[in-house]
């Protein structure tokens, strides 16, 4: 049976939050009183369903439903986890949350996507203050990772701990905030930015496209993989942050920014602003733009995945939690995935290198499958594929989720030979593999027969995809 997350306030962050949870396999009830709740929410579920499960190379858990409901007590009876994402006002918020403990389980993980409040304030007079937390995402909340865990001081232990467990088995990273502060962590540090980017329009001393520029082409690049710290550690050379420190401090005092002061937020600098963004981004739509940011954060978390690094090591670990053991069909299905945005060649569909990646990701598992897993390449022998004959039967678009069936032709002492079979999700095939393989020692590089426990197995499951191929060739004389 599959655990239902209750979202109050279905906007772009509530919105995202459904999506992050169906597609993980909950089912998700929704509650927002604007008549285009539904409307708004179906369009970011479809940016959703499009763009993460690219991020994984392990089938994502069956989708959960969406369902909306008429009252905050019809959407949270029964949830495990409540996520209230109403507009920023602490009246709204605290009857919002009287409403929800006055039926909800008492287990139940309450959270607040807010960044303007303190736990501290949506607890006061709660009848269970010790259930509610903020769990503040960032937007689009189904690809980026991060959520800043804020229990406060009224928040149970055992709360905190089931929250941190439900946000990362979602594929989320709980930043623990400990002690509760105005706009937590990272918006300070957006604040700060924009502060300072206010004052730079309007001095004229730089367009709002020239701003952007100078993050997206500069240091936002270094921060999306090593943060702020770190960045400045390797900026300090080979005597590290201390050099850093010495180098550096002393601009801390010289007049390099304005963050200490506001510009007054009058019509003609929100004007200014506006006019100058309509021209720098205004010829694309909320949605194309929206497409744009993901695409590109799919291209820059996978890139991240693929050096174990920052943001893309923890989708590494959940993808691996993922993954499950192939069984004993016949065929295998040894790969279920959705085609990612940077598999793309210049004709939009699927680049014809990425089909070798995807019959070695088949083959690899299983090797796997049959023992000669990391475990026993660590220990010094593997498969090396000696031989491919691909063919292409039909385009594979970006986004299309597809499977490949494998089937295991000959087995016998160094010699491994597979038939891939890639198919669209409804079955069309897609192209083939014909694929032989030696055994080898990574020590010598040289062939060599595999350990017994291994060869047994892939002898065993060739007998077995012989038989079933037998069976088929009379059946289909028959």
């Amino acid at each position: 049976m599959k655990q239902v997350a209750a979202i109050i306030g279905g906007g772009v962050i509530g919105g995202g939050w459904a999506a992050r949870f169906a597609l993980m396999g909950w089912e998700v009830r929704v509650f927002d009183p604007d008549p285009e709740a539904q409307r708004k929410i179906g369009a970011v579920m479809e940016n959703a369903t499009r763009t993460l499960p690219m991020l994984y190379e392990n089938p994502m858990p069956t989708p959960g439903g969406i369902s909306y409901h008429g009252s905050v007590a019809d959407a949270v009876a029964g949830a495990v986890w409540v996520q209230e994402s109403v507009p920023e006002k602490s009246g709204l918020k605290l009857q919002v949350f009287k409403e929800i403990q006055d039926i909800c389980d008492v287990d139940a993980v309450l959270a607040s996507s807010t960044s303007g409040f303190k736990p501290s304030e949506l607890q006061a007079g709660a009848a269970r203050p010790g259930q509610i937390v903020v769990a503040h995402p960032f937007n689009p909340v189904y690809l980026l990772p991060l959520v800043e865990l804020v229990p406060g001081p009224a928040a149970a232990p055992e709360t905190i701990d089931r929250a941190k467990a439900i946000l990362t088995r979602i594929g989320m990273y709980p930043l623990h905030v400990r002690a509760e502060i105005d706009a937590h962590i990272a918006d300070r540090f957006l604040e700060a930015v924009w502060r300072e980017a206010l004052w730079l329009v309007k001095d004229g001393l730089a367009t709002t496209e020239e701003i952007d520029n100078a993050i997206r082409y500069g240091f936002g690049l270094r921060w999306a993989q090593m943060g702020l710290f770190e960045t400045y550690r390797v900026a300090g050379g080979e005597a590290g942050m201390r050099h850093f420190m010495a180098q550096f401090g002393p601009c801390l005092s010289w007049p390099w920014t304005r963050l200490t002061d506001v510009p007054d937020f009058t019509p003609a600098l929100v004007d200014l602003i506006a006019e100058q963004s309509d021209a720098q981004s205004g010829q694309s739509t909320i949605r194309e733009l929206e497409r744009l940011r993901d695409n590109n954060l799919v291209a820059i978390l996978r890139a991240l995945k693929g050096q174990e690094a920052a943001a893309g090591r923890l989708i590494l670990d959940h993808d691996a939690g993922l993954r499950r053991p192939l069984g004993d069909g016949v065929p295998l299905v040894a790969v279920r995935r959705t085609v990612p945005v940077d598999w793309a060649d210049v004709n939009g569909h699927m680049n014809e290198g990425r089909y070798g990646q995807v019959f070695s990701d088949a083959s690899e598992a299983l090797m796997a499958h049959v023992g000669a897993d990391r475990a026993y390449i660590d220990a010094g022998m593997s498969y090396f594929t000696a031989e491919t004959n691909m063919k292409y039967l039909a385009e594979t678009l970006v986004g299309e989720s597809f499977y490949v069936e494998t089937r295991v032709m000959f087995g016998e002492g160094k010699k491994l030979r597979l038939w891939h079979e890639m198919k669209r999700a409804d079955g069309t095939l897609l192209a083939t593999c014909d694929q032989f393989l030696l055994h080898v020692s990574l020590e010598t590089r040289r062939s060599c027969a595999p350990l017994p426990e291994v060869a047994e197995a892939v002898e065993r499951l060739a007998a077995v995809h012989r038989e079933s191929a037998h069976a088929k060739k009379e059946t289909d004389h028959g």
